[in-house]
C-alpha cells in the first residue's frame, strides 16, 4: 500500500515538473517596443520617416494639403479588358470569364531559355554515341583474393 503511495506521488511530481517546464523561451514583447513609423514636429504636425507631413489619417501630404501618390484605381484601369481567367469557366457565375489574356511585355522572349535551339532538344539518333566502357566490367576477373 505504501509502496503505491510512492508511485502515485512521484508519478504526480513528475507530472507537475513537465507540465511547468516549457522547452521553448517565449519572447516578451512588452520589454522592447517599436519606434513609431513617424514622429510629431512643432506645432503637432506629424512627419514620417522620410520628411513627410501626414494628414490626419496617415496619409503623406504636400505643402498644399494634397494626398500625395495616391491612384485612381477605376480611372486608371477604365478600357482595360484584360481578366487573368480570361476563358476559364467560372462556377459561381455560371459562364466562362470575359476578356483577353494578357500577353507577354514586348522582349520577353530574350534572356535565359529563350532564343535559337533553347527547347530543340536532340533525338537519340542525333546524340553522339559514347565509346564502350574498356575493360567492361563484366568481362574483368575479380581480383586475387576475393570469392
Amino acid at each position: 500500500m505504501a509502496g503505491r503511495r510512492i508511485i502515485a506521488a512521484a508519478f504526480g511530481v513528475s507530472a507537475l515538473a513537465v507540465a511547468a517546464c516549457d522547452p521553448l523561451p517565449q519572447p516578451l514583447y512588452n520589454e522592447v517596443s517599436p519606434p513609431p513609423a513617424f514622429r510629431t514636429a512643432s506645432g503637432g504636425v506629424r512627419v514620417d520617416n522620410e520628411g513627410y507631413q501626414l494628414d490626419a489619417e496617415g496619409y503623406r501630404v504636400d505643402k498644399q494639403g494634397e494626398r500625395i501618390g495616391m491612384i485612381d484605381v477605376p480611372a486608371k484601369t477604365a478600357g482595360d479588358n484584360s481578366n487573368a481567367v480570361a476563358g476559364y469557366y467560372i462556377s459561381s457565375t455560371g459562364q466562362d470569364a470575359a476578356g483577353r489574356v494578357a500577353t507577354p511585355s514586348e522582349g520577353a522572349g530574350a534572356g535565359v531559355g529563350a532564343g535559337v535551339g533553347s527547347m530543340n532538344l536532340p533525338t537519340p539518333s542525333q546524340m553522339p554515341q559514347q565509346a564502350p566502357i574498356a575493360p567492361a566490367p563484366g568481362n574483368v576477373p575479380p581480383p586475387a583474393g576475393y570469392r
